[in-house]
């Protein structure tokens, strides 16, 4: 890897930090219940696709100088189906546009589908120190329904590959698939644990707009388990996974302690990141301004953007007051920690207290769905399953 600048001391465990995403928009195939920005090529010219990377990077490297990067998270789509020389040259450019946190974090997803072992060294040695599998599940008739195109027994090798790579390893699951018990899916969590490093990302199935699996839904091809089943399911996830050790951090993410992804963290903490490729979208502080950028979805009009312009950014909006505080709370509160005082007033320049209907704040206080003290605003346990009207009452 190239040389990169001197770095900054590495920012406190709680700071948002400042992360770098990028976007590789294609699969091998379209999974029926997903709705990110992917599509299937048959072909795919690495090249030029790097290329056009690097200048994307350029673009906003000129807009945020003296930052230090904390993360870098390779998404998709399938990023790796990228060439571990693209991925090199990516980390390259961020190394040589921006300084480095000495503890940053460099994550790219994988499928069991696309990875080899050749791969995985591949990437190691580009730079990438964490992985990301996404396994969906652990039996071969959950993943045939779920559409996927690995077997099981792929699953665990990719996940033997992974635990041989590299020392920071996650992947996905699937919950509240149809005709799952509380029985099997025990038996499903006894198996990952069993099987994973430090991280756990456990999803619950959701019908999508616009995906395949919201057609078959709608006809009745298939049942979904009905909310009080979901959420007996959600139950038992937040229980198992914690007596094990690795308690949920944030509504669908578990962790041993220290062992958060600190990419997702900038999210949730309302930290800033620059989105680059396809689709990706991007936060920035400039002057006390919050700027919320978004790249041109279609991976050609991408491409061909960056190539006659030097970027391919679709929309630059100011976020209003209003809409940053509603931002901030929404991720904030998906987490466990909550959101702290002093990000309100760093990020805001306001106390919780004068954002939030003092009626609704009681209500919810007194339904043991959130807690305010001297510290923090937070969602409790009981809020975090049902935060959606949570958010609704506290941000009316």
């Amino acid at each position: 890897m190239t040389q990169t600048k001197a770095v900054a001391p590495t920012a406190p465990a709680s700071a948002p930090g400042f992360a770098i995403y990028v976007h590789w928009p294609f699969c091998l195939s379209k999974c029926p219940y997903c709705d990110f920005n992917s599509h299937v090529r048959d072909r795919v010219e690495q090249d030029r696709w790097r290329a056009a990377l690097l200048t994307e990077l350029d673009h906003y490297a000129a807009q945020t100088p003296g930052r230090t990067v904390t993360s870098i998270f390779f998404g998709g789509g399938t990023p790796s189906l990228m060439e571990p020389a693209t991925v090199g040259a990516v980390i390259d450019r961020i190394g040589q546009r921006w300084s480095l946190d000495p503890a940053i974090e460099i994550s790219l997803e994988a499928n069991p589908t696309s990875v080899e072992a050749h791969k995985f060294q591949g990437f190691r040695g580009a730079g990438v120190n964490r992985v990301s599998l996404g396994i969906q599940a652990l039996d071969d008739a959950a993943l045939k329904f779920l559409g996927r195109q690995h077997s099981a027994g792929e699953a665990l090798g990719a996940i033997e590959l992974a635990a041989r790579h590299f020392d920071r390893y996650s992947f996905d699951l699937i919950y509240a698939r149809p005709g799952q018990t509380l029985k099997s899916w025990q038996a499903e969590l006894d198996q990952a644990l069993g099987l994973a490093a430090d991280h756990l990302s456990v999803y619950q199935l959701t019908i999508e707009q616009g995906t395949q699996f919201a057609t078959l839904h709608a006809r009745g091809d298939f049942i979904l388990p009905d909310d009080e089943l979901a959420g007996e399911l959600y139950e038992l996830t937040q229980a198992h996974l914690s007596a094990a050790g690795m308690p949920s951090y944030e509504i669908s993410n578990h962790a041993r302690p220290g062992q958060a992804s600190r990419h997702n963290l900038t999210y949730w903490r309302y930290g800033d990141y620059v989105g680059v490729g396809p689709g990706a979208h991007g936060r920035l502080t400039q002057d006390g301004r919050k700027w919320a950028t978004r790249q041109a979805k279609a991976p050609e009009t991408w491409l061909a953007r960056v190539e006659a312009d030097g970027h391919g950014t679709q929309e630059t909006e100011r976020v209003d007051p209003a809409a940053r505080a509603e931002e901030m709370v929404m991720m904030g509160l998906r987490l466990a920690e909550g959101i702290p005082r002093r990000r309100f007033r760093d990020e805001l320049g306001l106390e919780p207290e004068d954002l939030i209907d003092p009626v609704a704040l009681g209500h919810l206080t007194e339904g043991g769905f959130v807690t305010l003290d001297a510290d923090r605003l937070a969602a409790t346990d009981a809020g975090r399953q049902r935060l959606n009207a949570v958010l609704a009452a506290l941000l009316k």
